[in-house]
């Protein structure tokens, strides 16, 4: 995981935030996270949403049974920055809730079918991380 991971991050930095293959045309960031258990940094490629405030990211995992070891990341230290484009942004993470979740959730799964997979495929909620900038 951790070779294509650096693949599509080389991509993204070669090319302004844009990669072919499977994200060609997606809305994808870099998201940059301090390693909840070991305090280094990390940097995960992911699909987002823009969404009122901020961004939404998913904690699919492409379905697996557990959360992405990111979505721990976050939750230890919810100060991150993302990539996006040409430019890096300060943002705090949040895990959204209720009516908030399942409507970004509803919304990526009608723009993203794949999504719906990853849903289907686990028995878990799977999280919507909403990043909103550091004020």
């Amino acid at each position: 995981m951790s070779d294509w991971n650096d693949k599509i991050i080389a991509e993204f930095r070669a090319n302004g935030g844009q990669v072919g293959g499977q994200f060609a045309g997606a809305p994808l960031l870099l998201l940059h996270t301090v390693g909840a258990k070991s305090g280094q940094p990390r940097v995960h490629p992911m699909m987002y949403q823009k969404v009122e405030g901020g961004y939404a990211v998913f904690a699919s995992k492409g379905g697996a049974p557990t959360n992405p070891d990111w979505y721990h990341n976050l939750l230890a230290h919810p100060q991150v920055q993302a990539e996006i484009g040409t430019s890096k942004v300060e943002l705090v993470a949040r895990v959204a809730a209720g009516d908030e979740r399942d409507r970004i959730w509803s919304a990526q799964k009608d723009a993203y079918p794949g999504f719906a997979d990853y849903e289907r495929k686990s028995d878990r909620q799977i999280p919507v991380v909403v990043l909103e900038p550091v004020a």
